[in-house]
């Protein structure tokens, strides 16, 4: 008994940077093997959750697990939230995207199944370029309104995030001006 309540502690620990998620591969980095995940998943210790991906049921749920479970069903250490889950993710639009937006390396497959809500991109993303966003990797907000743009997101829900991105503090008044001259630059006006 004592050997489940201590592979509890090993994966909570991880689960607690993560909204209550942990994948194979990090729960076989700190000693707890496949076998073991089975063997707690069939306890109804954790939960498997997506391929690879298990959650902890002791670590409260929030409104950001939905996009670091589709981080880490990825099985990618660099996939982060972009496009319009990124604004989302930011809170400074009115955006209301259709499927959670990931990003991965250019030269990354995803073959995984259950995959429903997810949209991958494959993009290879800048450091500068790279954050974090309630525990969450996500790319800048500067670097989301680019992909939105060129995605076809609407220009009124662009002006709005990066406005709110500008007075929020989120987006550099450089990065704002170019931005506001791209946006309006995009249909001519």
């Amino acid at each position: 008994m004592r050997e489940i309540v201590w592979n509890i502690d090993r994966l909570r620990e991880i689960a607690l940077d993560q909204h209550g998620f942990v994948t194979t591969s990090q729960a076989e980095e700190s000693g707890v093997s496949k076998a073991t995940l089975s063997k707690l998943a069939a306890r109804e210790r954790i939960e498997r959750v997506a391929h690879g991906v298990y959650r902890v049921p002791q670590v409260l749920s929030s409104h950001y697990d939905r996009f670091m479970l589709a981080v880490l069903w990825t099985g990618t250490p660099e996939a982060l939230i972009s496009h319009e889950s990124a604004l989302d993710i930011y809170g400074v639009c009115d955006v209301n995207p259709r499927a959670i937006d990931v990003t991965v390396p250019k030269g990354k497959r995803i073959s995984r199944r259950s995959g429903e809500g997810y949209r991958i991109h494959h993009e290879d993303i800048a450091e500068g370029d790279r954050t974090w966003r309630e525990e969450v990797p996500v790319v800048t907000l500067a670097r989301a309104i680019e992909q939105c743009m060129l995605a076809g997101t609407a220009t009124y829900l662009l002006e709005q995030a990066a406005e709110r991105g500008l007075a929020e503090g989120l987006i550099a008044s450089g990065d704002h001006s170019r931005l506001t001259e791209m946006l309006r630059g995009r249909y001519g006006g």
